[in-house]
């Protein structure tokens, strides 16, 4: 009965290793046969993007002021006529009524601004307001009922992710790469100053001529980029593309739509990153967060505690490791917004609640007609 019973037990015992056994081989299999498919988010994205066409006037040299001087226009020696040349680029639909995002460097300095949908009709554009910090433009046409593309959430994109790029490259319709999303919060040092805001979403999706302000789009055919700059030495694509984050470009749109400028905070703070050598000249466990280095008298932070020699570790709940991640939070925010900060202070963390002001030090929004003024009187009023 002993022995009957053993046996029984051991039965039991090999069906329940066997039925473990064939799950985990089904579910190996079942992983190994899936597959991503990116017909869905180009369906859904193809009539979203559009071909952008500017016309430009040619600069000529420096030449040109020289021959202003009236004794070399008496002998006809006047500079020649300017001559218009086109640039070529992308576009995304972001709003049915008409509005289109795209990258400043595509639009400035033009002329003339010709959209074409993908179903071939054109249309004039005028340009709502631009932003050369971040390499972004708003742009309107008249049209309404257009299908416009649906906005994703870049904070929560991550390296690996499938990624689809929609544009125009070498002035060709509706044409769609894909790749995975190779970096975050890449900063290129492209747009040049210490006042640009640099920090793109690497991808290794095929990126051309004329890509540029065309559409990142995950595999749920949302928006999470405007692919902006390829890394080449000949101009065309060499493997590796960048895209400025949607979060930052929402915010922009909105900002220059509504206001006609971008609404840009003061942290009131300049910083250094914390690398191996900061981290051990500090004792610090971590190598996290980014160190301030002088404090602002007019900025966000004056108001507060923080000191030369703090640390910011987090923003809202989010770890600010790099300048160009810090860079990217602020500009999702406006003069007004009130943010929870954490800092490292006396080598404690501490909680700081902080409320984020303007370039002038208060939380007012500043119209375009402000900047006008200002920039005319030489004065703020």
């Amino acid at each position: 009965m002993k022995n009957s019973k053993k046996h029984i037990l051991f039965i039991l015992f090999f069906n329940v290793l066997f039925t473990v056994s064939s799950c985990a081989q089904s579910n190996q299999q079942s992983r190994n046969n899936q597959y991503v498919d990116l017909t869905y988010a180009a369906e859904k994205t193809i009539n979203t993007v559009v071909h952008i066409n500017a016309e430009m006037l040619q600069k000529h040299s420096m030449w040109d002021q020289f021959f202003q001087d009236p004794f070399f226009n008496f002998f006809n020696f006047g500079p020649q006529p300017q001559r218009m040349y086109q640039a070529y680029g992308s576009g995304v639909i972001v709003k049915e009524n008409g509005y289109i995002v795209t990258n400043n460097h595509v639009v400035e300095g033009a002329q003339n601004i010709t959209i074409t949908l993908n179903d071939k009709r054109k249309f004039s554009a005028t340009i709502v307001g631009t932003d050369p910090q971040c390499d972004l433009a708003l742009l309107k046409i008249e049209a309404s009922h257009l299908t416009a593309i649906s906005y994703g959430n870049s904070d929560n994109i991550r390296i690996g992710e499938w990624v689809l790029a929609v544009g125009n490259p070498f002035n060709l319709n509706s044409t769609v790469t894909t790749g995975i999303i190779s970096a975050k919060t890449r900063n290129l040092n492209i747009l040049g100053g210490n006042t640009s805001v640099e920090s793109f979403i690497q991808t290794d999706a095929a990126v051309n001529s004329g890509n540029s302000g065309g559409a990142l789009v995950n595999t749920q055919g949302e928006l999470i980029g405007i692919n902006a700059a390829i890394a080449s030495n000949t101009g065309s694509y060499a493997g590796y593309s960048f895209a400025i984050p949607v979060n930052m470009v929402k915010k922009i749109v909105e900002d220059l739509e509504k206001y006609g400028r971008v609404q840009r905070v003061n942290f009131g703070a300049s910083f250094v990153e914390i690398d191996n050598n900061k981290a051990q000249e500090l004792q610090l466990k971590n190598i996290k967060g980014i160190q301030v280095v002088t404090i602002d008298k007019n900025g966000s932070l004056s108001q507060t505690n923080i000191s030369q020699g703090d640390i910011l570790l987090s923003i809202e709940g989010h770890e600010i490791n790099s300048l160009s991640e810090f860079k990217e939070f602020l500009e999702q925010h406006r003069p007004g917004d009130k943010v929870n900060c954490v800092f490292l202070k006396n080598k404690k963390e501490i909680k700081v609640p902080i409320t984020l002001k303007n370039i002038r030090g208060t939380t007012d929004i500043i119209t375009a007609d402000d900047l006008i003024v200002t920039k005319s009187l030489g004065a703020d009023f």
